[in-house]
């Protein structure tokens, strides 16, 4: 499932050669999504996740990873943070609100 309005979607292109994004396919909060590159960001997990994501001093958001690669497969997320990416990978996102 694609969303063109998100930086983290991918086109239908599968080009791998030199130079081209590939698409890898993870899971976030129970969805497949295709993704490009080799790396998400905090934000774009987040996004992928909620739709009508907002940042604010209000909302808080945690994430989880498992099935990564290399030597953190499993792990968090906090803001400003990267992951590298890997077919098949889970991301569970959840939103609070501060009170």
């Amino acid at each position: 499932m694609n969303d063109d309005n998100n930086p983290a979607s991918a086109g239908s292109g599968s080009d791998k050669g030199p130079g081209n994004n590939h698409t890898t396919q993870i899971i976030v909060n129970g969805h497949n999504r295709e993704v490009s590159g080799e790396e998400l960001s905090f934000v774009q997990v987040v996004k992928l996740a909620f739709d009508d994501a907002v940042f604010n001093n209000v909302t808080v958001y945690t994430i989880t990873y498992k099935r990564g690669s290399g030597h953190k497969p499993e792990g968090t997320m906090v803001e400003g943070e990267t992951v590298k990416i890997k077919e098949g990978m889970v991301f569970n996102v959840k939103r609070t609100d501060k009170s």
